[in-house]
């Protein structure tokens, strides 16, 4: 009886471990490949994982549909992915590596823009509607489900009518230019502290500012 007993509390932290879902992490950066579109607002999910590659002092490999970067911390490892397929096809590179490293959906975090928020304002939501944006609409189409975390970076909705494509796929201003590097530094920590923290005391912390 003494042996059964030692052995069931000397494999509790082997269960643990197993079980743990707080482990691996997808981060995906929506964007469109090409030098042409790398300084668009509709980027800026490149840019904001091309700052957390420098904060966190990773590169980006070439891999099958797109470019995949990873970094660890705290027992986490946190992949992040750029799709190479274009925007209207990012929930095939998402579900891909999501399937291919066996990534749990509350794992996962899509960064896109959104000209529902004005510039620079960060927002972390587990679920909604694709509000027009295509790389999401594709992504709730593949996944079969609008409920995924996203973080959406405000980019504004300073166009015309009609002129929303050229507003998104235009480059930032001077005025923007000036204050991505602070927006982008603050987009990082919520990433780290997605995944460190959680969703909820994230958003908490983040949401609005």
């Amino acid at each position: 009886m003494f042996d059964f007993l030692k052995s069931l509390f000397s494999s509790k932290p082997e269960i643990v471990e197993e079980t743990d879902p707080m482990k691996k992490f997808l981060i995906v950066g929506l964007g469109n490949i090409g030098s042409e579109y790398a300084e668009t607002r509709h980027n800026v999910g490149f840019k904001i994982l091309d700052a957390l590659a420098q904060k966190e002092e990773f590169s980006f490999e070439t891999v099958k549909l797109g470019a995949l970067g990873s970094f660890k911390i705290k027992g986490r490892t946190v992949l992040c992915l750029k799709p190479s397929t274009y925007m209207n096809l990012s929930g095939k590179a998402l579900k891909y590596w999501m399937e291919k490293e066996k990534i749990p959906s509350e794992n996962m975090l899509v960064i896109t823009d959104d000209i529902n928020l004005n510039f620079g304002v960060l927002r972390l939501k587990t679920k909604g509607s694709d509000g027009g944006h295509n790389g999401l609409k594709d992504i709730q189409n593949v996944l079969q489900t609008s409920t995924y975390n996203r973080f959406r970076f405000g980019v504004g909705a300073a166009f015309s009518k009609g002129r929303q494509v050229d507003y998104v796929l235009g480059e930032w201003n001077e005025d923007e230019s000036a204050q991505l590097e602070e927006r982008f530094e603050k987009s990082c920590k919520l990433i780290t502290s997605f995944v460190l923290s959680g969703v909820k005391p994230t958003m908490n912390q983040f949401n609005g500012t």
